[in-house]
């Protein structure tokens, strides 16, 4: 095992940064369930060699306990929509740091890896684009009919509702606009208009008033103690004629039974995501056409995403343990 050395940055950070005095080797474990395409695993093996690293891979895996196994010396671990629970930090004996390559990481326990001093990160931006084009994708399907026969509508001159304008958020905006929509925006965390102004994007108010001008509504917040749950009844009974509700954001941001309810007492509502809900069994058997679940989640299944989580999860890492970069880290 290589010597462990505590570490102060000159950027200032609340706790000790961890490297590896002279570069040495670290293990580094992919898991993932859903493997990297194998042009990903090819250059995350590279980068991770060429920093004088070594690298396991677990792909496909059916059992936690193979999990629990192969984490047990790693060092760093990269994973996809993975869990990494308290149990698979627990048997991690030598973890540093967990990179979800990807933009959401509440597949992690944060709790459990701070309490054991583990860096957490995520890789911003590199499925963006990808979860953006389904978004859209969506919401053609659905104004289609799900492409069965029928008269469907069109998107161009309808209202395109943002909730959360982050790295997502703004891709589907700008979509949006290209499509001809008129794009609406909610995000207590941004204040600067300009932000907004600069994709020719209307910021409102307040989440009611976003819900309530939506005829398409694209969800992109996380799931946080605040917003589970938060997304139900009311909210889509405030929307208008004919409106969709997009998720691809969490399914724990949705009130299920508040959904249920709503679509039994609107007939012209529709809900469509990337998540299926605990209950998707009775949501197709009820409301038919007008919901739809994708078979499992797709936001970030294209070639292009694949590739640049990965090589960013691995750059990340590599940084890490050769200067004690802690950039994207999400558990400060």
């Amino acid at each position: 095992m290589p010597t462990i050395v505590p570490y102060t940055y000159e950027k200032k950070e609340e706790k000790p940064l961890y490297f590896t005095s002279l570069l040495k080797a670290m293990k580094i474990l992919v898991a993932t369930e859903k493997p990297f395409a194998k042009k990903a695993v090819d250059g995350i093996r590279s980068i991770a060699e060429e920093a004088g690293h070594t690298l396991a891979l677990l792909e496909k895996y059916t059992d936690k306990a193979q999990l629990l196994e192969a984490v047990a010396d790693a060092d760093a671990l990269i994973v996809r929509s993975d869990k990494v629970t308290a149990e698979v930090i627990a048997a991690a004996r030598n973890l540093k740091i967990v990179v979800r390559a990807g933009a959401g990481y509440d597949n992690v326990d944060l709790a459990a890896a701070t309490a054991r001093g583990i860096v957490v990160m995520n890789t911003p931006g590199q499925n963006s684009n990808a979860v953006a084009e389904l978004a859209l994708a969506m919401m053609i399907f659905m104004s289609r009919n799900r492409f069965t026969p029928g008269t469907g509508s069109e998107l161009q001159g309808k209202t395109l509702g943002i909730h959360a304008y982050g790295n997502v958020g703004r891709l589907v905006g700008r979509k949006g606009k290209a499509l001809g929509m008129n794009v609406v925006a909610f995000d207590p965390f941004i204040t600067d208009a300009a932000v907004f102004a600069a994709d020719g994007v209307e910021p409102v108010s307040s989440v009611e008033e976003l819900y309530r001008r939506s005829d398409f509504l694209s969800l992109h917040i996380p799931a946080t103690a605040e917003t589970r749950g938060s997304i139900g009844y009311d909210r889509l009974m405030s929307m208008p004629k004919g409106a969709t509700l997009v998720n691809t954001a969490r399914k724990e941001v949705i009130d299920e039974e508040g959904l249920a309810r709503a679509l039994a007492e609107r007939e012209d509502l529709k809900y469509v995501t990337d998540i299926a809900a605990a209950m998707q069994a009775e949501l197709d058997e009820r409301f038919g056409k007008r919901v739809f679940a994708t078979p499992k989640k797709m936001g970030a299944e294209t070639a292009e995403a694949n590739v640049n989580a990965g090589l960013a999860a691995a750059r990340q890492i590599a940084e890490f343990f050769a200067t004690g970069c802690t950039r994207f880290q999400v558990n400060k």
